[in-house]
């Protein structure tokens, strides 16, 4: 019988033969297969990297967000925390890919903007599920997903799941009791903001020694929304930046269209209660 691996006695290992590698491990050349630019302009690589490595983010957020939310519903919030502080530090990332795509010139893109066809970021189902997930809700939007129904399938789930929002509101609820209709609503649809829920959040704010972990948790998700307009808002910078106001290959207004998310609020009341603090 072969004595186990020692690294401390042995070193780096280099015989790999029936054994698992990094690559294996980690799927690469699968991963690094998956690559396939259909023009010959050197930006397109950039172009297609950048919304690879994106989409991976998305999935580790999704990860994080759905666990976070299965915990709290438990009513163990402390590694919730972590699971959404962790969110804040992925949309973080997010923002940084930007810097990378902006080296990309409107020249550079045009060299292979027509090959993308309709494709547009606008249909990626992972940040459409993020956005359900966080609140910011519009069953219409199963409509660019008809195609797949597997997807659709996934997506309807998520608009048949309480989100995130509607799980801290409960959390909320059972310390500083909000009205039925802030509770009991349609939670396939939007959010909408209520004074009620001000009050009661501001309850939190105003005593945060008595409510710790609600103003923890308050916190946590203010964290996440202020992440998530800085990635939207640099979205909206770089595609000014690449292609003006064009339309976008999906259809969509494009830098117009962006515009009007930087007015979504995914969490209203702990953004207007700081006013009346």
């Amino acid at each position: 019988m072969t004595d186990p691996y020692d690294p401390a006695k042995e070193g780096a290992q280099m015989s790999f033969d029936g054994r698992m590698s990094y690559g294996d491990y980690l799927s690469l050349s699968a991963l690094l297969d998956a690559q396939h630019p259909v023009s010959d302009a050197h930006d397109e690589m950039l172009f297609i990297i950048q919304h690879q490595t994106s989409e991976l983010w998305m999935r580790l957020a999704i990860h994080e967000l759905t666990a976070a939310r299965a915990t709290l519903q438990t009513g163990d919030r402390r590694p919730a925390f972590k699971m959404l502080a962790r969110v804040s530090r992925i949309f973080e990332q997010l923002n940084n890919a930007w810097d990378v795509l902006r080296t990309m010139t409107p020249s550079d893109y045009t060299a292979f903007r027509d090959s993308l066809g309709q494709s547009s970021g606008f249909q990626s189902h992972q940040y459409r599920q993020i956005k359900f997930v966080l609140g910011n809700r519009n069953p219409a939007m199963l409509r660019p997903h008809a195609h797949r129904p597997d997807i659709t399938a996934l997506l309807q789930a998520e608009l048949a799941t309480p989100s995130l929002y509607d799980v801290a509101l409960q959390a909320l609820h059972a310390s500083i009791p909000l009205p039925e209709e802030a509770l009991h609503r349609d939670i396939a649809m939007p959010h909408t903001p209520s004074d009620a829920i001000i009050a009661a959040w501001s309850k939190v704010y105003r005593a945060p020694q008595t409510h710790w972990e609600l103003y923890e948790l308050a916190e946590k998700l203010v964290d996440l929304e202020d992440y998530f307009r800085r990635w939207r808002f640099n979205h909206v910078t770089t595609v000014e930046r690449v292609i003006g106001f064009k339309r976008g290959t999906g259809g969509t207004g494009g830098v117009s269209y962006l515009r009007k998310m930087l007015e979504v609020e995914l969490f209203p009341e702990l953004w207007h209660l700081r006013t009346g603090l």
